[in-house]
């Protein structure tokens, strides 16, 4: 009778969830294990909303699996002594995974691999956060895109593979009842990590809602309204992918059902700017970071151009922690960042819109911002931040050009004109007319007695000092 143990980590779904799958396919009895690791606490990235939208997650998959009559095993330390050690406990032949993509991450894998089969237990790794992975997709040369348009045309031509059937075995290891299982802390502050934000519901059931909800409708007005902070208009999907208690495969199929319904007419919305073309693309933009991470791996340490490595970046501590603090006097840099810090949430406009402005504005390094966005978000995720950060500052692969810095006025204006989201992070500006609202320095009685901070900076003389910043590194 064949074992196998199902090793949970960023897959944390009974549905379209390749490993598990093929363990149920392959195997007559399935076991499924989650291990906290010892860096979910430790490491250098933990952030404590994520860590709690985690702990949410794991706790609605070990709900799903007991009603199909499967304990979830738990355990807390490392996981290469904890996986040879059940493998021994429960007589398992092997342990089926889903691949992880960060370099540590397929470092520790690597080091699982010998592990387990020195001790004569097999590891089996699959494809499943992604469609596509790593080298599946390279250019006519066989090497790895660095530009996105092509990429993406690439992906699109290829078929887009159905999510994997639902996890129904009945079977379950006669131990597993007995087996022992750790508890996991019901939120970050019980190991230390204070939670100060209040972050969005975890779980595989809360993103198929999600997606229901999305598709039935916003995703058609996604490509015209995906800009503006103050509509709800996204998918809020990204957590979910994040911690993979939603696959990609789910959505895809969802999506293209939604197109063929909006595009059969009758009463059905009509869709606006392409709005699920527009969604695909920021799908595919998330795993063209992924291989990026993987064919270039020194982007985690460095400018994806080792030349802008040596820009002349500020390490002015008050501005950046002005910046964290949502206190930069620009109120859209100032909302956003408020809003990140009491959510763990941001808008992808208004992530760009304040990475542009730590890099071009205030000329702090694009890793600092990185490393703090890790700390706060709870979509969090290494290839997306990473690569988000470097497009923002002009070092990355498909960067925006250098010479390309957003005015965080103009921006307020054209994605939040009657100030609707500032007003609802920023109560200080609340009594400001919508003309002022992105620009309150322009009645300095009204803002002296708002109590709102003064700009730490002025754009337009920081917009001088950037391009000069850059072009002594271009050299022209």
């Amino acid at each position: 009778m064949k074992t196998v143990i199902h090793w949970f980590r960023r897959d944390l779904r009974i549905s379209d969830n390749t490993a598990l799958s093929e363990a149920a396919r392959r195997a007559e009895i399935v076991i499924p294990v989650f291990i906290f690791e010892d860096a979910f606490r430790t490491g250098p990235d933990v952030g404590a909303a994520r860590l709690a939208f985690l702990l949410q997650s794991v706790e609605s998959l070990r709900k799903n699996l007991a009603e199909l009559g499967h304990p979830l095993v738990i355990r807390c330390g490392k996981s290469e002594e904890i996986l040879p050690q059940i493998c021994r406990e429960t007589s398992a032949q092997a342990v089926f995974a889903n691949k992880r993509y960060e370099p540590y991450a397929q470092r520790r894998d690597e080091r699982i691999t010998g592990i387990l089969h020195a001790a004569g237990f097999g590891f089996e790794l699959f494809k499943d956060a992604v469609v596509w992975e790593e080298t599946e997709i390279l250019t006519q040369a066989g090497k790895p895109y660095t530009v996105f348009t092509p990429y993406a045309k690439t992906w699109k031509a290829k078929p887009i593979p159905a999510p994997k059937p639902k996890f129904k075995t009945s079977n379950h290891h006669p131990l597993t009842d007995s087996i022992q299982s750790d508890g996991l802390p019901a939120s970050p502050d019980q190991i230390g990590v204070p939670l100060t934000q209040t972050i969005p519901p975890g779980g595989e059931r809360t993103a198929l809602e999600l997606l229901r909800k999305f598709m039935a409708g916003p995703v058609h007005d996604y490509g015209a309204n995906r800009n503006y902070p103050a509509v709800d208009g996204t998918s809020l999907l990204s957590p979910h992918l994040r911690a993979g208690t939603i696959g990609i495969r789910t959505i895809l199929a969802a999506l293209k059902t939604a197109q063929a319904n909006q595009a059969e007419g009758g009463t059905r919305k009509a869709d606006t700017g392409g709005g699920g073309d527009v969604f695909l693309n920021e799908l595919i933009w998330r795993e063209f970071y992924l291989q990026v991470l993987h064919n270039f791996p020194h982007v985690t340490r460095g400018a994806f151009r080792p030349e802008y490595d040596q820009l002349a970046w500020s390490e002015n501590q008050a501005h950046f922690t002005a910046w964290c603090e949502g206190r930069t006097g620009y109120p859209i840099v100032d909302a956003a960042m408020r809003c990140l810090n009491t959510t763990g949430m941001m808008h992808n406009r208004l992530r760009m819109v304040v990475a542009m402005f730590l890099t071009k504005d205030l000329l702090i390094h694009w890793q600092w911002g990185e490393r703090y966005f890790m700390k706060q978000l709870v979509d969090g995720d290494m290839a997306a931040n990473n690569g988000g950060w470097q497009w923002s500052a002009g070092t990355g692969t498909d960067a925006a050009p250098y010479f390309r810095i957003f005015n965080p006025v103009s921006q307020g204006e054209k994605f939040d004109a009657k100030g609707e989201f500032v007003r609802r992070w920023i109560p200080e500006l609340k009594g400001f007319p919508d003309d002022l609202i992105q620009q309150p320095w322009e009645n300095p009685l009204l803002l002296a007695k708002s109590k709102y901070p003064p700009r730490i900076i002025l754009h337009e003389e920081q917009r001088v000092k950037c391009l000069a910043m850059f072009k002594a590194v271009k050299g022209s």
